[in-house]
């Protein structure tokens, strides 16, 4: 079951309601009900949560370089719970807008620390 799950959501884009990028879906959490029964939680996003996914040299590239760019080590992923997700095709989309998510801890360190910065960057939140 989990190579077919596997198959139908790691690596589809996650776009929003509004058809925006949301990010990619880079891991599957699990969790166990009442019963014993896993069932599939939410969708995880992120340099970090992709780079230990894909192990080896090429992985620890990915989760240093997320570490890099975040307050909190390690780097928590962007969890997307699967109640917000209306519909898997080509992509993966969402009920919700992308700013009704929680931020990516690698987006929220580039925006304040580079982004912001930037004359006239706050015209483009509009």
């Amino acid at each position: 079951m989990r190579l077919q799950l596997a198959k139908q959501l790691l690596d589809r884009q996650i776009v929003d309601r509004d058809g925006r990028l949301v990010g990619r879906v880079d891991d599957i959490a699990f969790a166990i009900d009442a019963e014993g029964v896993p069932y599939v939680d939410c969708l995880l996003s992120g340099h970090g949560v992709l780079g230990q996914r894909i192990g080896g040299r090429i992985g620890r590239f990915l989760v240093s370089i997320a570490e890099r760019f975040a307050e909190e080590v390690p780097v928590p992923p962007r969890r997307i719970p699967l109640a917000q997700v209306a519909e898997v095709d080509s992509a993966v989309r969402l009920r919700c807008r992308a700013a009704d998510l929680p931020p990516s801890p690698t987006e929220s360190w580039l925006r304040r620390h580079m982004i912001d910065r930037i004359p006239g960057a706050d015209h483009a939140r509009r």
